[in-house]
């Protein structure tokens, strides 16, 4: 995370207009007081006459603000192609409000942890894009591995008692909310109010053995169940971020299965993490983190008609309409697995890259971008969904997309940024 400096340079610096107001300074300038401090988003609001912005004051600031940088780690429980055959699938739902419901936690599952309540009780969750509550189990059941939060235990819990249900693709998930503080890597939310679990029936028997405990939705408030702001909104309006910006870390670009080094940065992102620029793209819909769609194109040949996508880290592949995914596995060489909706592949194949584009930007994933080898075996990491409207039609790129391009999601300009990830 970035957060506000804690206390000022020590160096007073002189410049002219020119190069405070252009060029990119980048100086963080902290008043007497702590509160009152310019990060590297206001620098063009500095004053003339006040600091320099030579090269090497901006390469000084880049590593102050990355030493700041507090990461929050985040674990893979991997796809495989066992998970595939025996997990119970019940599709892709679309409420009678017409909102998308996601169900991809049993695939996805790169979870981290949160703590709730004083002293903090900390639990594991998905840090999930396309949902905008929090909610934890607070039910023990025997020889279960999850974690729970005991309200009983918490000094600064509040009841609140309202029913919370949550529609997922296989059930409900249902239980009562309730107000407390919780904590994100040092950062606390004071009288939050979030959902106490004690029915997770509708997450399928996988749950029962997953790593998970608990979900902390990263979507808007405006698809928050029960109402309030969801859980980024309201670390934003705390004041204690210099940035209403966090962004996913998927592990290394070059390993389709990744077990390590993934992580998610709020309230900035972390250069050692991309290269080149940032290529930003204006959201359509300020419910899930929903951008036009350019086109998506294999061989040069236009795969869809669809022209709008969803940015979702609770979603382990890339996910479109049935007829268009047979169209693109067909075209890579795919084959369907029986029973299933997924495909395999030859890990070895002479497959043509897949181009997705956004805001006239193509976006190019090669055969190991877009396939999960397990046991020698290649999962084509496309699965097919149809999603009515006015909810769709619509493409869903999950984590394969997130693992090659760094994505970070920026609440405060209403929109999300793509880079290439190292």
């Amino acid at each position: 995370m970035l957060f506000r400096s804690q206390e000022a340079h020590s160096t007073q610096k002189s410049c002219d207009a020119d190069k405070t107001t252009g060029g990119g300074c980048t100086w963080c300038k902290c008043a007497a007081l702590p509160s009152a401090c310019w990060t590297t988003a206001n620098a063009a609001k500095l004053p003339a006459g006040v600091y320099d912005c030579d090269a090497s004051d901006m390469y000084d600031e880049v590593e102050e603000e990355q030493d700041t940088l507090v990461r929050l780690p985040l674990t893979k429980h991997p796809l495989t192609m066992e998970r595939l055959r025996t997990k119970s699938r019940s599709g892709f739902k679309v409420t009678d409000q017409g909102n998308v419901v996601i169900d991809d936690f049993e695939n996805a599952q790169y979870f981290g942890p949160i703590s709730v309540g004083t002293p903090p009780q900390e639990l594991n969750v998905i840090y999930d894009t396309g949902s905008a509550n929090l909610w934890v189990p607070n039910t023990h059941h025997l020889l279960s591995p999850h974690k729970t939060y005991n309200h009983d235990k918490s000094s600064t819990y509040k009841a609140n008692g309202t029913e919370f249900k949550i529609l997922y693709g296989s059930g409900p998930v249902s239980g009562f909310f309730s107000q407390d503080t919780f904590n994100v890597a040092g950062f606390d939310v004071t009288d939050y109010t979030f959902a106490e679990v004690n029915n997770t029936k509708g997450l399928g028997p996988a749950y029962g053995v997953g790593k998970f405990d608990g979900i902390c939705g990263l979507g808007w408030s405006t698809i928050t169940v029960g109402g309030g702001p969801s859980p980024f909104a309201a670390l934003a309006a705390s004041g204690k971020l210099s940035k209403s910006v966090f962004a996913f870390f998927l592990g290394s670009a070059s390993s389709a299965v990744p077990t390590a080094n993934s992580e998610l940065v709020i309230g900035g992102v972390d250069p050692n993490h991309y290269t080149g620029d940032f290529t930003f793209v204006p959201l359509t819909s300020e419910t899930y983190w929903e951008i036009a769609l350019g086109g998506l194109k294999v061989g040069g040949d236009s795969m869809t008609t669809v022209t709008k996508a969803i940015v979702d880290s609770g979603t382990s592949l890339l996910a479109g309409p049935k007829e268009d995914v047979a169209k693109i596995a067909a075209a890579v060489g795919a084959k369907k697995i029986p029973l299933l909706p997924e495909y395999t592949i030859d890990c070895s194949a002479s497959a043509p890259d897949i181009v997705v584009t956004l805001s006239g930007k193509d976006y190019t994933l090669t055969l190991k971008d877009y396939v999960i080898e397990d046991a020698g075996e290649c999962i084509f990491a496309m699965t097919g969904i149809d999603v009515p409207a006015p909810a769709g039609p619509l493409w869903i790129l999950g984590d394969v997309f997130m693992r090659k391009f760094y994505t970070q999601f920026d609440m405060e300009n209403k929109q999300l940024g793509f880079a290439t990830s190292k």
